[in-house]
């Protein structure tokens, strides 16, 4: 069983169909992680007999005669801040090294309750902490297309495991651009919900109010399938709401031909590589051709955006990783006789370079004296930006941008440079600060060895349109 030729929806008809088993399908995914993996570094844990486990106990639901949900049967991947009762949780950090989840997260809990399969734990930047994935204390992630060539981050190890057929499906966390920017870079559909639509309970958190679990897949339907099965209330994450998506939405094709998609002013700048400008022409195009209107939007106070980010996320990555001091969580270094020795230790062993540049960072703007000059405005300026969504969303269905403003870059090439690394994000951010869905479509139309893909943007909870446009362009 070749997995290229394999998807979610291909695999969820052949188990209806009894065309194959569930144990086959898993075990030609573990094959070819077993190929690959050492290449890539893409895998931190590979659940080998616990996935064949779970495959085996799918097979015989179904030779019992029991239902066959989307998701039954379905191997998925997890980024390894994602919790999994039993099994390893690090962050990508020296700090979470022996660190074993107590609960599942409650993602996990919902596609376990459907049958789902975990092949095990994707690599990713530190805390996800970073844009290229060469910040992981367990090493660096490659790129499938391209090995000298970073996969995004920080969810660049889902990314990856999709791209390079280890997994018909994966899940990342976003809380800049790290679903969206990685599913450029590695050609791969990558969807970040509605701030709200599926719980963060069992996430190991960085930006609580940024943070967004979604779902990487090689088409939009896949990942719309993913997304039914993960999204909705859950107990124990109160910032979730009860939200109830139905992919059969995506093939009502005539109404995503008659909507109307934004190009806003602020996204085509200088700066952007000629031929992430050029692909961008070329989808439109496409869409256009399928009916699709063009309207020309603004979003003045994006040019904020960065600058507002790197003040929000390093303050509340400085809150949420406090905890982490080796006396309740985390790895412990005796290293003196005060406490304060402990701490300084712990946490010198423990973090990397970015996360310390971050929660340095996140607690000089946090304290006394710089709060009001920095923190404060910073979530004004938040407030801006989400309002001006909330204007372009009057008059358009839904907003189209790059996703980032290059292809993959070289390995090596912007980590001594912080500055340059940050504004690979510059066109992801926005969407997690206004708290709106956005999906990341790799382009038919580009002519580039690389990678490149497409982004659309929406409303707070119409994820169902931008699923339903994206599944428009693939389907034409």
């Amino acid at each position: 069983m070749d997995t290229r030729d394999l998807s979610a929806k291909k695999i969820h008809e052949g188990l209806k169909e009894k065309a194959f088993s569930a144990t086959e399908v898993t075990r030609a995914y573990l094959d070819q992680i077993a190929r690959h993996n050492g290449e890539l570094n893409v895998f931190l844990d590979v659940y080998e007999e616990s996935a064949t486990e779970a495959a085996q106990k799918v097979d015989e639901k179904i030779a019992a005669g029991g239902e066959v949900q989307p998701m039954t049967g379905v191997p998925v991947a997890t980024k390894d801040n994602i919790l999994i009762d039993g099994e390893k949780a690090t962050a990508g950090s020296k700090m979470l090294e022996n660190y074993t989840a107590t609960y599942d997260a409650g993602v996990v809990k919902k596609l376990k309750q459907q049958g789902a399969v975990f092949l095990g734990k994707t690599n990713m930047d530190e805390f996800a902490m970073g844009s290229s994935n060469e910040n992981s204390a367990f090493g660096l992630v490659r790129n499938p297309h391209d090995l000298t060539r970073v996969p995004g981050g920080s969810s660049g190890g889902s990314a990856a495991a999709v791209a390079a057929h280890m997994a018909p499906l994966s899940l990342g966390s976003d809380t800049g651009g790290s679903i969206r920017q990685p599913a450029h870079f590695c050609g791969v559909v990558g969807f970040k919900p509605t701030y709200g639509a599926v719980s963060r309970s069992g996430l190991i958190a960085l930006a609580s109010s940024l943070d967004q679990i979604g779902p990487f897949a090689n088409t939009v339907e896949d990942a719309a399938w993913l997304f039914a099965g993960i999204s909705g209330r859950d107990p124990y994450d109160n910032t979730s709401r009860e939200y109830s998506y139905d992919p059969q939405t995506l093939q009502d094709m005539e109404k995503y031909r008659g909507m109307t998609i934004g190009l806003p002013d602020e996204y085509f700048i200088p700066g952007t590589e000629e031929v992430v400008a050029k692909n961008i022409q070329a989808v439109i195009k496409s869409y256009e051709s399928l009916g699709v209107q063009f309207k020309r939007v603004s979003l003045p106070h994006t040019k904020y955006a960065l600058s507002t980010y790197y003040i929000i996320q390093p303050a509340e990555a400085s809150s949420n990783l406090a905890r982490f001091d080796g006396v309740r969580y985390g790895r412990f270094v005796e290293d003196g006789q005060s406490l304060r020795d402990i701490y300084v230790g712990t946490k010198s062993a423990g973090f990397g370079a970015e996360a310390k540049r971050r929660i340095l960072l996140g607690t000089f703007v946090l304290s006394s004296g710089y709060y009001d000059a920095y923190y404060k405005k910073a979530v004004e300026a938040k407030e801006y930006i989400t309002e001006d969504f909330t204007k372009a969303f009057q008059t358009v269905d839904a907003i189209l941008a790059p996703t980032a403003p290059t292809p993959a870059f070289k390995l090596g090439e912007k980590v001594d440079d912080p500055m340059q690394m940050y504004l690979s994000d510059i066109f992801t951010i926005p969407a997690n600060l206004a708290g709106i869905p956005a999906i990341s479509i790799p382009s038919r139309e580009n002519d580039s060895l690389l990678p490149i893909g497409f982004q659309l943007m929406g409303p707070k909870w119409k994820d169902a349109d931008i699923l339903g446009l994206g599944h428009l362009y693939q389907s034409a």
